[in-house]
């Protein structure tokens, strides 16, 4: 939580006074926003492009937990799982509008270390923060995001254009958010039990950062423009591998079989996975938030990417009748099933 000596209460500035005061230093970026902030309603201009808009909300005790949770931190990350969404529609994100509910619990200070951080992320991407709106909330801090971008038509890419024969490619590596999410969870619940004892995150950055501080992954986006390659379909790897793979097979009307040895998992995913008794495997599954890509290519393209490493082809899609599976290291055979995070049943992200 956010600790100052000298807080403003929001309430001196009034909603005006404080829109005003987080907006003030906003320069707009790209020549398709016309109008941003300060009027009844932002004007967009993408000259013949089609629009591309997502909206994700992020709820306080839900999506994110404020004890080990920094505020920029967060701002950052509200921004850039809602880029991912564009991202994963192999379009362009370009604008965002931020809305915001918090309590009087939160002074000025506060709000404007969570804006610093949504201010980092659209400087990083390019991305212009055009508009939203501010209001009390009684259950905690509330983030609303719109995120708004654009592509050529023959570019964008869906979720239900899976061939049979296609390869199952995913960028980076899976897993790390969840087990960071296990080791800061773990570490709160000691801090509770005896508040004089410090985190013990020494040495486990990476996945630490994975939870806190996700990366949309634009360079991948950038990458297939560069090499001339269409995805056949495209999702973003926000509720784990296990339930998008199977969002694209099911909006596809296809099956899949992808390789366990194929799963991509950095070393310090796995170790720590181990450390909390986990499967990695089951965390790269099952885990969530890790916001990578996961999409088909046609065989044909696969000379064009085999020589990335941030990208594993981990599978291919099948015909629908031939269900979806896992392969193990060992050759069994599995059925994949969705049981990522679920927003409704889980008290945390």
């Amino acid at each position: 939580m956010f600790e100052q000596t000298d807080k403003t209460e929001i309430a001196s500035l009034g909603e005006f006074g404080l829109i005003d005061h987080l907006t003030k230093h906003i320069v707009i970026k790209n020549k398709s926003s016309i109008k941003g902030v300060g009027d009844d309603a932002a004007v967009l201009d993408f000259e013949g492009k089609k629009t591309l808009i997502s909206t994700d909300m992020l709820l306080e005790g839900i999506h994110f937990d404020l004890a080990f949770t920094p505020l920029k931190h967060l701002g950052y990350k509200a921004i850039q799982v809602n880029l991912s969404d564009i991202y994963a529609m192999n379009g362009i994100a370009s604008q965002v509008t931020v809305s915001l509910g918090f309590s009087s619990k939160f002074p000025l200070e506060a709000i404007e270390e969570l804006y610093a951080g949504m201010l980092l992320a659209c400087e990083k991407f390019n991305v212009d923060l055009i508009g939203g709106d501010t209001t009390s909330s009684r259950q905690g801090l509330v983030i609303s995001i719109t995120s708004i971008g654009y592509a050529d038509e023959k570019d964008i890419t869906y979720r239900n254009g899976a061939q049979e024969g296609d390869l199952i490619c995913v960028s980076g590596d899976l897993g790390g958010a969840y087990v960071g999410l296990q080791l800061l969870e773990r570490e709160k619940q000691v801090y509770l039990a005896n508040p004089n004892i410090q985190p013990d995150l020494e040495g486990k950055d990476y996945i630490v950062e994975r939870q806190l501080k996700p990366e949309a992954r634009i360079d991948i986006i950038d990458l297939l423009a560069k090499l001339k390659i269409k995805p056949t379909s495209m999702i973003d790897v926000s509720d784990g591998l296990a339930s998008e793979i199977l969002h694209i097979t099911r909006q596809s009307k296809k099956g899949c079989k992808i390789y366990e040895e194929k799963i991509p998992l950095d070393p310090m995913t796995a170790e720590t996975a181990r450390e909390f008794g986990l499967d990695p495997t089951v965390c790269a599954l099952n885990g969530g938030e890790d916001y990578e890509l996961l999409f088909t290519i046609k065989q044909a393209d696969y000379d064009s990417m085999k020589h990335d490493v941030d990208i594993s082809i981990i599978g291919y899609i099948t015909e629908e009748s031939a269900g979806n599976y896992l392969i193990t290291k060992a050759g069994n055979v599995h059925e994949l099933k969705a049981q990522g995070w679920n927003a409704f049943t889980s008290t945390n992200s």
